[in-house]
């Protein structure tokens, strides 16, 4: 984790993983920015209790929303996308991508949730309060009990049955436990 005020982006990158997430700045600062440098499709779409931004550095994909009238927005470097409170969003890289997130240093509720490829109704979701759950423990959380739970994986609408998903537990939990020695928690 940088912490610092100043640091340089791609160099950061380099050491970052899939949806990180990794805070930034030091820790008293709102709005937080978070980093990560994506090579695969998010494995769940994220609900953020209030607004974020996400910005593209590097690579190119798509930010895909499960409801609403615009259901996605290309991502380029330079591109800025605003996420609504209550959105849920996944991104789907095409090539490996650098991005940041501004989010509210009291983040408050968010979410991870599942929708059925075949129909899009929600399949299922895990809801965390982030003054108390560190977000990349929710994530690895929320995947590994998505994956484990056959029902959890199963359309009601349409009867289709989803993969598990792959994913960064053991590094989502690493990453938690650093936030929590920095003290951002």
């Amino acid at each position: 984790m940088a912490g610092s005020m100043m640091f340089l982006t791609f160099k950061e990158a380099a050491a970052a993983g899939p949806y990180d997430e990794t805070p930034m700045l030091p820790p008293a600062v709102d709005p937080q920015l978070h980093l990560s440098r994506n090579d695969r499709v998010q494995p769940f779409h994220l609900v953020c209790g209030k607004d974020c931004v996400l910005v593209q550095m590097s690579g190119r994909g798509k930010v895909r929303f499960a409801e609403g009238g615009v259901r996605y927005f290309r991502l380029e470097p330079g591109d800025f996308v605003y996420v609504p409170a209550g959105m849920p969003h996944r991104i789907e890289p095409d090539t490996e991508s650098v991005q940041y997130r501004y989010k509210a240093r009291e983040a408050g509720l968010e979410a991870v949730a599942w929708f059925c490829t075949a129909c899009e109704a929600p399949l299922w979701r895990l809801t965390f309060d982030t003054a108390i759950t560190v977000p990349q423990e929710a994530y690895a959380d929320a995947c590994a009990a998505f994956n484990a739970d056959a029902a959890r994986r199963t359309c009601r609408s349409c009867g289709a049955v989803h993969p598990a998903v792959e994913f960064p537990g053991e590094r989502w939990r690493q990453i938690a436990k650093d936030i929590r020695a920095a003290g951002a928690r």
